[in-house]
Order: structure tokens, then C-alpha cells, then sequence
């Protein structure tokens, strides 16, 4: 595969990764009594419902293409913390539920590779026909969706704004939404840093611990 058919293809998996992520967020909502993303057409997995122009379309292609990197977002899902039967604890709920949407993918389709994968990795060069069914390069797809899923997760868990990990972070530590507050759009600078910093060895454990098998393209 050309390396613009693969910026396509990781384009294209960040994309639907991101559109379970935010339905999620907008199904829990509305099993807690919200229904502010249904009535708003974003309870859906058509990720058309979720693309914002700039954030979705412009800069995740630009950086891909002409940076070596993707930087983007979908459009957050509206939910009202007002309409939750929890009032506690809903938040922390609807905030945890993308990134917990991503790690259940990994999870699924990491087991299916640790359970058929024959070679140590997944790397093009030692990976062998499966049962007679996938090919490696097939492997190599699934194993790539399931670092996206991890990494996904991880970095909307740092506890930095507007990232879901600080809203809870804000949920369990109330005296923390003034500092949060004050941190405002540096908040997704910072972790930007820290994604690039230590977030991909963290990924990588994890896929490790999953598959069983280490991964690298």
C-alpha cells in the first residue's frame, strides 16, 4: 500500500474511532434521562453527523499530509448535566464513556488478533496466513485500529481541558473546576505535549497486554 492510501486508511479509522466515541457520550447521556443529543440527530453512528469542517476535515488532513501527524476533533456531543437521573455522578459518566467506547474496540478486536496471530508481531514481513482465511495485511489493519482505539483513549483521558478527562477530574475533585477554568484553551496545548511525550509507549504497553504482541509499522 502507498503511503497515501495508508494516511487514508489511518485518517478514515481516527474518523469512525472518533464517531463511537461521541455516541457514547450522547447514548449514556440519554440512558441517564438526557435527550439532548437525540434531539439534536447526534444519538448516531453515521459520522457525518459528527464531522466539524475545520476540526474534522481541514486540519486533520493538512497536518496528516503535510505534518507527519494528525491533529483534529469531532464535534462534541451536547448532553445537559441538569436532565441526569445522577446528579452526582451522571457527569463522570457521560465524560468516561468515549474513552471507555474506544478501549472496548481495542479490546475486542485485540483479543481476536491475540487468539489468531501465529508470528511474534504483526509486521508485514513475519505475519502468516491465519487459518487459511486473513491475510497479514488484514492483521496489520486490525492491529493498527486497535493502537488508534488505545492511544484515542488515553489521550481524552488526560485530565486537561476540554478533554473528557478533566470533566472528571472535575467530578471527583470539585475544587479542582477553578484551576481547570483558569487553564482554558493552554489546557489542550499542554496535552498535546504530553501525548506526543508519553502516551505512545503507554499505547504500546497496552496493545501489548491485549494481543500479546508488541506493535510497530
Amino acid at each position: 500500500m502507498d503511503i497515501v492510501s495508508q494516511k487514508l486508511f489511518l485518517y478514515i479509522v481516527i474518523i469512525l474511532s472518533a464517531t463511537f466515541h461521541e455516541y457514547a457520550h450522547g447514548f449514556v447521556a440519554y440512558k441517564l434521562g438526557d435527550s439532548t443529543a437525540k434531539d439534536a440527530g447526534r444519538l448516531t453512528l453515521n459520522p457525518f453527523a459528527h464531522i466539524d469542517l475545520i476540526g474534522t476535515v481541514m486540519i486533520p488532513l493538512f497536518s496528516l499530509f503535510y505534518g507527519g501527524v494528525f491533529l483534529g476533533w469531532a464535534k462534541p456531543v451536547p448532553y445537559n448535566p441538569y436532565n441526569l437521573r445522577d446528579q452526582k455522578y451522571g457527569s463522570l459518566k457521560v465524560g468516561i464513556a468515549g474513552p471507555a467506547a474506544n478501549l472496548l474496540i481495542a479490546l475486542i478486536l485485540g483479543i481476536f488478533l491475540r487468539l489468531t496471530r501465529t508470528g511474534a508481531d504483526f509486521t508485514l514481513t513475519n505475519a502468516e496466513m491465519v487459518f487459511g482465511i486473513f491475510p497479514p495485511i488484514f492483521m496489520e489493519f486490525l492491529a493498527l485500529i486497535v493502537y488508534i482505539n488505545i492511544f484515542l483513549a488515553l489521550f481524552n483521558l488526560i485530565p486537561l481541558p476540554p478533554l473528557d478527562g478533566s470533566k472528571v477530574l472535575m467530578d471527583l475533585f470539585p475544587k479542582s473546576a477553578y484551576a481547570m477554568a483558569r487553564l482554558g484553551f493552554l489546557g489542550i496545548f499542554l496535552a498535546l505535549i504530553l501525548a506526543f511525550s508519553l502516551l505512545s509507549p503507554a499505547a504500546k504497553f497496552i496493545f501489548w497486554i491485549i494481543t500479546g504482541s508488541s506493535f510497530g509499522f
